[in-house]
């Protein structure tokens, strides 16, 4: 539900090793890390707190191990007197950050120090006074937060607005969609279920049961991304495991591979914020980071036992990958990593049925050359969704050689100055490069940044895409001419292939007597001429785009659907025994060419090129080298009497 770009979902790095996250304070009387309530600066523990020059300490020493990055949050952070010069200090000896608060501290001094580069998070908990201080149970939080956004706007900072969803305030969400609209470019919506509190306080905890949303509406507000998903399953396999464990520790997997550590006020340090138990988290005073995260955490891995209280109930369900569930929450549930959450169980049932939902009416399989692309709309696929052709390439098998493209229907709220490097401007299109990811911005021919018709992230080797179309009218008409929705698939397959070995031609293919020809040629060349003259002869690939991809040591000829003049297509393959480039003429002769020069020439001015780098002119000159050297190569001199067709049978 988050109306900013999303960008690093799709990203193949793994993050940085080390991401810090450090609580400055709970200042809770009960020790509550889950708190709406702006508690005074008076708390009994305040004493036991972590001390600016102790907290210096610690973040020097993790950045010497690698930490780069830092969570800064509570409780509310800026409720510590020091918080300025805590904040101070991590922001500008890290490469990035990021701060979850309330707002309602936000002086116009630390807004000054919120300019710098960081992920700054500021919660909302109704769209009028009344409800979002009947939520804090603190009178007046609301002007104070709104009061943080003026002093926050006034310096110049961005900022994305968190909407807190929960029972007392649902019914203004879409009021508060407005409120966050008007207060930033960007907003976000909070975790749409609730934990329960970390001192287990059983007022609280009823609280906070009371203001759980039902399943139906967790899921509305934060249905699973099917392509996402299938995308990270693989991944997620570390944090099932994390779940299931091993035969002897509930964590053994997960701290095998941790990046993250959390830190709580009191100087307290494990692997994950939820983790409570003293017997699981080590004091840095009485010791270092260094032997902390060395030593300590990776001890921590058979420590809690998987029961067989456990294994009956989560760590065997069937709707454990539709699930939220993980031991810490059984924990602030029961006091009992073992211990199943019953709330989460009805939260994943929903998420299967919506996403079986998703998958039967949301989803369509396509292959071509060997490539399976998976298809996901937020809208319902219909029979009539995409024009008739791509039911030669309709597929129910998943291959290994994934694609997946995912649909919106809206373009997002985004600065073009979060976007990273322009690396081309060049209508229809901006591209800008954002760590491992391409971003495109459908511009006018006027180019400027303004009114954009479509935006595009694709992952680095464009295997995974998220597109986002400026409104649903187009799809709605149906018969749709590509998969991506832009005029034609080109970018994406002349993007894909280049990493497979492949490329996308100007050029007509067909299966004659068995054999696979392609006949190259731009626009005029004859290449749908020549597909006429084979129709009834030679079974049809298509008369205008041809894959050609190397497999198994040898070059296969793949129809495509971007077809010219001529409507038939086939999804077929077959071994790629000779490459024709069209000279029209008043006779008929082939010549064969020897010329290797000028037949990589000519293939390379054949290519369907996509956006144009260093690396994918590499692999294309590698891989046109080694057609040119395998396939035999002729000039085909043509007319339009069909005396061709006996020229080639000889061939």
């Amino acid at each position: 539900m988050s109306k900013y770009l999303e960008i690093r979902r799709i990203l193949d790095r793994p993050r940085i090793p080390l991401t810090g996250n450090i609580d400055l304070t709970y200042r809770c009387n009960d020790n509550c890390k889950h708190c709406w309530v702006r508690i005074p600066d008076t708390a009994d523990n305040k004493e036991d707190e972590f001390s600016l020059a102790e907290i210096r300490k610690i973040v020097d020493e993790a950045k010497s191990m690698g930490c780069r990055e830092w969570s800064i949050s509570g409780g509310e952070p800026m409720i510590r007197g020091d918080f300025a010069e805590i904040f101070d200090y991590i922001s500008r000896t890290v490469r990035s950050y990021s701060i979850n608060t309330n707002g309602t501290l936000i002086t116009p001094e630390i807004a000054v120090l919120m300019k710098r580069k960081g992920s700054k998070m500021i919660a909302i908990y109704g769209a009028t006074k009344d409800v979002h201080d009947s939520i804090t149970h603190s009178p007046g939080s609301f002007e104070a937060t709104m009061r943080g956004f003026s002093y926050l706007k006034e310096a110049g900072v961005n900022f994305t607005v968190q909407i807190i969803p929960l029972r007392d305030n649902y019914h203004q969400f879409e009021d508060m969609i407005v409120l966050a609209k008007s207060l930033s470019a960007s907003y976000r919506i909070g975790a749409a279920w609730l934990y329960l509190s970390a001192c287990g306080d059983p007022m609280r905890n009823k609280e906070i049961i009371s203001q759980r949303l039902s399943p139906e509406e967790v899921i509305g507000l934060d249905s699973p991304n099917i392509s996402y998903n299938d995308w990270i399953s693989q991944r997620q396999k570390a944090h099932s495991q994390c779940q299931t464990g091993t035969k002897d520790g509930i964590f053994a997997s997960c701290i095998a591979n941790r990046r993250d550590f959390h830190i709580d006020p009191y100087g307290k340090m494990s692997f994950c914020c939820f983790i409570k138990d003293s017997n699981l988290r080590y004091d840095l005073r009485a010791g270092s980071f260094n032997e902390c995260w060395d030593s300590f955490i990776p001890a921590l891995a058979d420590k809690v036992k998987i029961t067989p209280e456990y294994r009956e109930n989560c760590g065997s369900c069937e709707l454990r990958e539709d699930c939220r569930f993980c031991p810490v929450y059984g924990y602030l549930e029961h006091r009992s990593f073992s211990a199943k959450v019953d709330y989460l169980c009805s939260v994943a049932k929903e998420n299967k049925r919506f996403r079986e939902n998703q998958l039967t009416r949301h989803r369509r399989y396509y292959k071509i050359a060997d490539i399976t692309i998976q298809v996901n709309s937020d809208l319902p696929i219909k029979e009539d969704t995409f024009h008739p052709k791509f039911k030669y390439f309709e597929t129910t098998e998943v291959s290994d050689e994934m694609v997946a493209i995912n649909h919106h229907f809206s373009i997002p709220e985004f600065r073009v100055d979060d976007l990273g490097k322009l690396v081309c401007l060049a209508s229809p299109w901006a591209v800008h490069k954002k760590d491992d990811s391409w971003i495109y911005l459908g511009i006018p021919p006027s180019r400027e940044y303004k009114d954009f018709h479509r935006v595009a992230v694709f992952s680095h080797d464009y295997s995974r895409s998220v597109i986002y179309n400026v409104n649903e009218e187009n799809f709605l008409k149906g018969k749709l001419q590509s998969l991506t929705l832009f005029p034609t698939d080109q970018l994406l397959l002349a993007s894909i292939l280049a990493n497979r070995q492949g490329c996308y031609l100007h050029s007509c293919g067909l299966i004659f007597n068995g054999k696979g020809f392609l006949f190259a040629g731009h626009s005029e060349a004859g290449k749908s001429t020549i597909a006429t003259m084979f129709k009834e002869k030679a079974e049809i690939l298509c008369d205008d785009r041809i894959i050609v991809r190397r497999q198994s040591g040898r070059f296969r000829l793949y129809g495509t659907w971007s077809h010219g003049d001529v409507p038939e297509v086939s999804a077929n393959s077959t071994f790629l025994e000779a490459i024709f480039f069209l000279e029209k003429s008043s006779e008929n002769f082939i010549l064969p060419m020897d010329n290797k020069k000028e037949i990589i020439r000519r293939l390379l001015s054949y290519l369907v090129k996509p956006l144009l780098t260093a690396d994918w002119w590499d692999k294309m000159f590698w891989l046109i080298e080694k057609i040119s050297n395998e396939v035999p190569c002729y000039v085909l001199y043509f007319d339009k009497s069909g005396k061709v067709l006996n020229l080639l049978e000889k061939i």
